[in-house]
């Protein structure tokens, strides 16, 4: 496809923006606990398979494995004929072909790799190497890397303008976005933005702003693409993840998942950018992405384990679909099958459902939350805890069990983060309702220690 630029690109959006959901579309997300990208048929809403790029997690840590780690990221062709999928943990961007759901290449890169596009003329890959300091470079064609752009440490995400002359990528580590020529490789221009940790940027429909997400201080920032300035900070929410645009009635909006809240925030594209809803969602939305008409938003849940569909026409959720453990990156792609019942080389979905638990203050303003997934014989029961004392020693009690399950330490923020694995699903019960059970967040290492979180029971 050949790109265009100014008002052509406007006129080019608004005539792919009336093709409704089909058969032949698909949307993919990237599932990090089970190693998988999950299939969808957004016609129906259905789980089609799994595509199994390795073992579910802990299943990865024999010297003999060789399969993938934390399939995070997602990116595609312009032609929509390649998937680009990217794990931080084994370090490499696996190629899957959309017809067939097989693996055509694989190219292992620099140290942990977060995100990943095709240029706007398909033929260079750049894959942001996040635990470093450089854009990773690659042929699609033959998947060997041909070079690296220098960037600031922590790359987070990169996006190709499609008029072909300019990337933008932001970072993970610096309050920076990079603008990069990208004929010569060469960074032409640094952007101060309010936060060093952003994850994921998308283009507005007209491709005049670039809106980034800071997950870390819960704001959204826009870049004007021709002046090369920011424009204006939106105040998001608690784990501001991603976002993606969908033009309602003739209004484009935006739509952001905010983790820590458990839901959609909906804004107008004007100035000042304006909150027009709040939709309430299942557990961590983290990744977004809309259907090419506007019709449809699909938001990766990570502590869900699937799917769910909000019809922009009302912001309302009208389909949940589970599919793998904690999906992260989340993509829609049109007119990639040849048919409604088309899904070959998929496995059956390879994980049950998650268990949520709600972590409420029992003492100052700290916040958390856990999720329970069975790993068969065993199960394991991840903890994020938020805003309590920087530096400092919390423990993690099944109620009831004089032992603590893990004894974690806050980062200068505040936050931690732990799995515990074992025969906790039943004591530590789930969202489903009260349980006698519980899990309690104590200060320091002892049992007597002060309760600062605790679930319902």
């Amino acid at each position: 496809m050949k790109y265009l630029a100014g008002a052509a690109l406007t006129a080019l959006f608004a005539a792919s923006a009336g093709a409704a959901p089909s058969a032949r579309d698909r949307v993919y997300t990237a599932d990090q606990n089970t190693n998988t990208v999950s299939v969808f048929n957004p016609a129906d809403n259905t789980l089609l398979g799994q595509i199994r790029l390795g073992n579910p997690r802990p299943d990865v840590l024999s010297p003999l494995y060789r399969g993938e780690i934390n399939v995070h990221g997602l990116g595609f062709s312009p032609d929509h004929k390649t998937l680009l999928v990217i794990s931080n943990g084994s370090n490499s961007v696996t190629f899957i072909d959309t017809a067939t759901n097989k693996v055509k290449g694989k190219t292992y890169i620099g140290r942990s790799p977060h995100e990943g596009f095709f240029s706007a003329d398909g033929k260079e890959v750049w894959v942001v190497v996040r635990g470093e300091d450089y854009i990773s470079v690659i042929d699609p064609q033959t998947f060997r890397e041909t070079g690296r752009i220098q960037t600031d440490l922590g790359p987070g995400m990169v996006q190709f303008h499609p008029d072909g002359k300019l990337a933008f990528a932001v970072s993970s580590f610096t309050p920076t976005v990079d603008v990069i020529d990208v004929r010569s490789h060469k960074i032409v221009k640094r952007i101060p933005v309010v936060s060093p940790f952003s994850p994921f940027l998308q283009f507005s429909p007209d491709f005049s702003e670039v809106w980034m997400t800071h997950k870390d201080v819960g704001k959204v920032t826009r870049i004007d693409t021709r002046t090369l300035e920011v424009t204006g900070v939106i105040d998001t929410g608690f784990i501001t993840n991603h976002l993606t645009f969908a033009s309602v009635g003739g209004e484009v909006r935006a739509y952001v998942t905010v983790g820590g809240e458990n839901c959609v925030k909906v804004y107008s594209t004007g100035h000042p950018a304006r909150l027009l809803a709040t939709i309430p969602t299942g557990a961590l939305p983290h990744g977004a992405w809309s259907s090419d008409d506007g019709s449809r938003v699909y938001i990766g849940l990570e502590n869900g384990d699937g799917v769910e569909v909000i019809d922009t026409a009302n912001n309302k959720v009208i389909a949940n679909v589970p599919g793998g453990q904690a999906p992260q990156a989340l993509i829609y792609l049109s007119q990639v099958a040849a048919g409604a019942d088309d899904h070959p080389n998929l496995a059956p979905r390879a994980n049950g459902a998650a268990h949520n638990i709600a972590l409420t203050p029992l003492s100052g303003g700290g916040r958390g939350f856990a999720v329970v997934r069975n790993l068969g014989v065993v199960d394991a029961l991840e903890v994020s805890l938020f805003k309590l004392k920087p530096d400092s020693v919390y423990s993690v009690y099944l109620n009831g069990q004089a032992a603590p399950l893990a004894v974690l330490r806050t980062d200068v923020k505040g936050a931690a983060n732990g799995t515990m694995i074992g025969p906790v699903r039943a004591a530590a019960a789930a969202d489903a309702g009260p349980n006698p059970g519980g899990i309690t967040v104590r200060e320091g290492a002892q049992p007597d220690g002060t309760a600062v979180l605790g679930s319902a029971g």
